[in-house]
């Protein structure tokens, strides 16, 4: 089957308005299914079951433009805005604490523009990991330092019992694996995100999790969504258009010499080199090796992606971010049920490609603006913050203009959409 045929049925999945017969829901609370609200049997819009389909929370290709810009695969408006693992919501402010309480998750949707090249360059980051942590195991008692890709994630030391000591590892889980999806980084690959996305937002369960012929929700549906649809999706996901630079004019050259004076930089990582310019796409899915049970592999340096190849044979990847969470302060944390408080605080860095087209900003779209989103960096990004805050009006708004060539794919998925 050809790339584009493989796209087809993905850009399908992506954009098709599942409905009751399709196994869209739940199905009865009594065989596990979550209340709907005012008991209407389909919609419950607080903790998931908000969505008929994908495309309806990915639909903004420009927000930087009256009216907006419409297209496959974009971001979202506050008002599409997930909210997850909700208990309460104090919107009286019964508490008298001046702000609306909220003990869940609220996340806006970003764009998905260029996630193949993300993907790409997580599963090499997490290859080198593995080969890192071998390397600790083959020399007990030995230091070493898990620097990949120009990204400092710490270092492991292992005993001559097999045991690696990981209490020095800093941005990454302990089992070395690169997780560039979600705003904690919780997903490795695009597959995993949809496996949970289509659970939690339309209630379609993939036989990959419940199982082939199982009915798992009670809702008279069984193969909801196949191993081979799956597999679809991601493949269009991951093929999509990359996000583009503008020309830069002086002011947003200027503002590119700030960008990187400021320390924005040390995490939004401008750009990473692949090795590779293939995304291979495995089932079943080994996280710490992504190299077992591949059944396609698609060269990215060719359209819709079109990443631009180096001379080393892979792709540059300039999505503006290390894909390592750091601490961003007590004002951007979560309230959210976290192991420990710390975890709240911690976001893997924001992708910056396109940001000039994706507002609003940071995890909840608590910012209109990219001044907004840069005053409200705290925690490890406070002294960059501060520099910033530091600068004349006509400095920082050379770093806005920096960033205002940012921009996503003007008629992304031209191809399929024809």
């Amino acid at each position: 089957m050809a790339i584009w045929q493989i796209r087809q049925a993905g850009f399908k999945m992506f954009t098709t308005r599942f409905r009751h017969a399709d196994g869209f829901g739940d199905g009865p609370t009594e065989s596990g299914g979550r209340p709907t609200l005012q008991g209407n049997g389909t919609f419950l819009r607080v903790n998931g079951l908000d969505s008929q389909s994908c495309v309806a929370c990915h639909d903004v290709v420009s927000t930087d433009a009256v009216p907006v810009i419409t297209g496959v695969g974009g971001s979202a408006g506050i008002g599409n805005s997930a909210m997850f693992m909700t208990r309460a919501i104090d919107v009286a402010d019964f508490s008298g604490n001046g702000f609306a309480a909220f003990d869940g998750r609220l996340i806006n949707p970003l764009a998905l523009f260029g996630a193949g090249g993300v993907q790409l360059v997580a599963k090499e980051m997490t290859q080198r990991l593995q080969e890192l942590k071998q390397r600790a195991l083959a020399k007990p008692g030995i230091p070493v330092r898990l620097r990949v890709k120009g990204v400092d994630f710490g270092r492991i030391v292992a005993d001559a019992q097999g045991n690696v000591d990981t209490a020095e590892v800093e941005g990454v889980d302990a089992d070395l694996v690169v997780r560039p999806f979600g705003r904690k980084g919780e997903f490795a690959t695009v597959r995993q995100f949809d496996v949970g996305a289509l659970m939690f937002h339309l209630g379609m369960q993939p036989v990959e999790l419940v199982g082939e012929g199982v009915d798992a929700d009670g809702d008279g549906v069984a193969n909801e969504v196949t191993v081979g649809e799956l597999s679809a999706l991601e493949v269009f996901v991951t093929t999509q258009e990359r996000p583009v630079q503008r020309p830069m004019d002086r002011a947003a050259r200027a503002g590119a010499r700030r960008f990187r004076h400021l320390g924005c930089a040390g995490c939004h990582t401008p750009g990473m080199a692949t090795r590779s310019r293939y995304l291979s796409y495995s089932y079943p899915e080994v996280d710490t090796d992504p190299s077992r049970n591949v059944f396609l592999r698609v060269d990215l340096s060719q359209l819709p992606s079109g990443f631009q190849t180096t001379t080393g044979g892979g792709i540059r990847v300039p999505m503006f971010s290390d894909l390592k969470r750091h601490d961003m302060g007590p004002e951007l944390a979560e309230d959210f049920f976290a192991a420990t408080p710390q975890q709240n605080r911690e976001f893997i860095t924001a992708k910056l490609w396109g940001v000039a087209d994706s507002a609003p900003y940071l995890h909840d779209g608590r910012a209109l603006t990219l001044n907004e989103a840069i005053l409200l960096h705290g925690g490890e990004a406070q002294a960059a913050r501060d520099t910033y805050m530091a600068l004349s009006v006509a400095g920082r708004n050379e770093l806005i203009a920096f960033l205002s060539t940012l921009r996503n794919p003007r008629s992304p998925n031209a191809d399929v959409l024809d």
